[in-house]
């Protein structure tokens, strides 16, 4: 028994010893077990990137091994959203291409273009380029050829110019003006309908691409007449999607209209609009017709 006790009887440098064997051991333990697990979420980080980068390519192969087939129609390419070209095959670099270039107020109007802006390869661009639809304005823009200096006499007509309303011309009204064709007449309709109606003879100079002297026509054998229940933006509470929807404002204006209401408060009339940069009152004016405060 004694000799048993003996194993258990220690000086005081060997109970020094000891203690400090085991704080050692503990703080090995407790530097091996932090770098372990460091070690592992870099490992996990690097691992998990190197997944989300080739996550496309992989749902990609996964649609082509079921069978899968994303249905294609003919779509602007101007507007392709995150999800929308997620679904094409594109790249987030590419998307973000397109977006950006989109905020500068730009558009895309060839398939070159396109791929100019966004980089996509030859053959994505092969598959979804037959469905890219552009407007009728800039797929027939070839037939365009320069204007061309006639005689007065050349455009002569039979027909009297009665004063017309703007808001119920159609097409054929129009055409009866000198100047005016098949696509000046198209676009005033289509901004027409875009808003609703027009409110003042001024947003003529609104329509894109008509010539001052097209404009004073129209000024001169149209007016305004009946104006049709327009829906107006609830300026003050529409999101920031549905605010760069609206004709006259795009994406860095209505962001710029969203910024202002959070800082300044909401707006409460055409005044206040034109705290917005680039805005004059004159056009504020005509805008707050669209808008409720």
């Amino acid at each position: 028994m004694k000799d048993l006790k003996s194993y258990f009887l220690f000086s005081k440098e060997q109970r020094n010893g000891i203690f400090v064997l085991v704080l050692l051991i503990v703080l090995i333990q407790t530097i091996w077990f932090f770098y372990e697990k460091t070690e592992f979420e870099m490992i996990h980080s690097d691992a998990e990137k190197q997944w989300l980068a080739i996550q496309p390519e992989i749902d990609r192969l996964k649609m082509v091994s079921s069978g899968y087939k994303y249905e294609l129609k003919p779509f602007n390419p101007n507007f392709i959203t995150d999800y929308k070209g997620y679904k094409l095959g594109m790249s987030v670099p590419e998307i973000d291409r397109l977006l950006a270039f989109r905020k500068t107020n730009q558009y895309v109007n060839s398939v070159q273009d396109f791929q100019k802006i966004t980089q996509v390869s030859d053959s994505l661009l092969a598959t979804i380029s037959p469905y890219f639809k552009f407007p009728d304005w800039v797929t027939n823009k070839k037939e365009f050829k320069g204007y061309v200096q006639y005689e007065k006499e050349s455009f002569a007509k039979s027909d009297k110019i009665t004063i017309t309303d703007v808001n119920t011309a159609s097409q054929e009204d129009f055409m009866k003006i000198n100047g005016i064709g098949a696509g000046y007449s198209d676009r005033i309709i289509k901004f027409r309908e875009s808003l609703g109606g027009f409110v003042s003879m001024q947003q003529m100079d609104d329509v894109w691409g008509l010539p001052p002297e097209v404009i004073t026509k129209l000024n001169s054998n149209f007016k305004i007449g009946v104006i049709s229940q327009i829906m107006k933006l609830d300026i003050n509470n529409a999101s920031l999607k549905e605010i760069a929807q609206f004709p006259y404002f795009r994406y860095a204006l209505a962001k710029e209209i969203v910024m202002c209401r959070s800082m300044n408060g909401d707006f409460k009339n055409a005044t206040d609009l034109t705290k917005i940069k680039g805005l004059s009152i004159e056009k504020a004016n005509i805008i707050a017709l669209y808008l409720t405060f």
